[in-house]
């Protein structure tokens, strides 16, 4: 008799060839998220399914108002803007929001690796020995002034065996871990709290947004073998670099979508919102010999009468091909000083409202070098067709990010011993005082 058969117990059914992936360890919800960004602030109501896709149950989408490259210019502006989305998304919904996981753009985010060793002599790794070595990496990253947002273990070694996923349960002398910690400024994060408490909501985290991007835009293998994700957002464009299926850099360039209709509306003295339309209609990374045939259009500011003129449509892409040229080399320069190597894989996505720009694709290869493709973020049941291309890939991720996703160590609760984030202190703050 077998000792299977001696302890009563027999082997689990197999599952049939055809059967599909047992659902994902992750939360059941309903959750909310909120992206707040420069030229939308959108929010998501979401849960999991029993089969582990994620439903969303309620969206809200407005214009951004009192916000600048990622963070609160005017908390009046931005609390209006924010309980608009918000508003839209628990009608929709039918639920009410208490806590809230939001984006990262602001306070000048900064990415750093730490390797840190932790002594366990022998004997078994327990989970107490993970958080403690996590907690060593948290306390070499504090620097004045700046709040630490993700503390991402990327690999484990446990003495001279390196990739180890968990180390709990393994015997060894010396338990090592590479750290991936996320911080951005103190006051830029303290004006977040204020605007999104000002709408009786909590924040429960705070994700970086190129990070959120990727969630929700990378495949499994894009993540693995390593890959870029080049977030053009409104007010600045942001990357987040993967490999071996962790998030090992992320940084920001204060250019954005904005920044390109500003040009257009300073070199033609047009108005904003006309700049965004000839933007929108006309753009293009590229130029060619029908662009100087082509004849646009162009109201003008403070003219009686709604006076126009006339221009080919070569001087609008004149205006955008260089500023959007500018962006990819400061994108370059920051993975070239990441000094990641092939770590970083030869592989670019682009995410974000200005990712749509005709030839942005093309004009992104040739300065960076790599092979890029347009992401639109993995199918959301229950999310409208609208709200589900690139611009909306932070919202989306944000959401897989509540529901589970992206975590590693699923299991061991590194917050344990970590005091209260300056984020909670502040929502308390608001909440016993507004």
């Amino acid at each position: 008799m077998n000792d299977m058969s001696r302890r009563g117990q027999s082997l689990p059914p197999a599952l049939p060839p055809d059967a599909p992936p047992r659902p994902r360890n992750l939360r059941a919800g309903p959750f909310g998220v909120l992206d707040i960004g420069s030229t939308k602030i959108a929010c998501l109501i979401g849960r999991t399914e029993s089969d582990g896709t994620l439903r969303a149950l309620g969206s809200g989408f407005t214009r951004s108002r009192g916000v600048r490259g990622g963070g609160i210019t005017d908390l009046d502006e931005a609390e209006r803007a924010i309980r608009a989305a918000v508003a839209l998304a628990e009608e929709m919904a039918d639920y009410r929001l208490r806590t809230v996981t939001v984006n990262l753009s602001c306070g000048h985010p900064e990415s750093r690796l730490f390797n840190v060793q932790w002594p366990v002599g022998g004997r078994q790794v327990t989970e107490a020995d993970v958080r403690r070595v996590i907690g060593e990496g948290r306390s070499r990253a504090v620097t004045e002034g700046r709040e630490t947002i993700h503390s991402l273990p990327v690999s484990f070694s446990v003495d001279e065996t390196q990739g180890v996923a968990d180390p709990r349960g393994h015997h060894c002398d010396q338990l090592s871990a590479r750290l991936h910690v996320v911080d951005a400024l103190s006051m830029a994060l303290r004006n977040l709290g204020a605007a999104v408490g000002r709408c009786d909501l909590e924040i429960s985290e705070v994700v970086s947004a190129p990070f959120a991007s990727g969630l929700s835009c990378l495949v499994e293998d894009e993540r693995d073998l390593g890959a870029t994700v080049v977030d053009m957002g409104g007010g600045t464009t942001s990357l987040a670099v993967f490999g071996e299926g962790q998030l090992l850099h992320t940084a920001q360039v204060p250019i954005g979508g904005q920044h390109v209709t500003r040009d257009i509306a300073s070199v033609l003295s047009t108005p904003i919102d006309n700049a965004e339309r000839l933007k929108t209609l006309y753009g293009n990374a590229h130029s060619s010999p029908d662009d100087e045939r082509e004849i646009l259009a162009v109201q003008l500011i403070g003219e009686e009468d709604h006076q126009f003129a006339k221009i080919p449509r070569s001087m609008v892409v004149g205006i955008i091909k260089p500023r959007l040229e500018e962006t990819f080399e400061m994108v370059r320069d920051r993975l070239d000083g990441a000094g990641l190597g092939r770590a970083a894989g030869n592989r670019v996505v682009l995410a974000g409202g200005a990712s749509q720009l005709v030839g942005v694709r093309d004009l992104a290869a040739r300065v960076l070098n790599r092979q890029v493709r347009l992401g639109r973020p993995s199918g959301m049941r229950g999310l409208p067709e609208a709200a589900s291309g690139p611009a909306f890939a932070t919202v989306i991720g944000l959401l897989s990010w509540a529901a589970g996703e992206g975590r590693s160590l699923h299991t061991v609760d590194v917050d344990t011993d970590r005091p209260a984030g300056l984020l909670r202190r502040i929502v308390d703050f608001l909440r016993d005082r507004l």
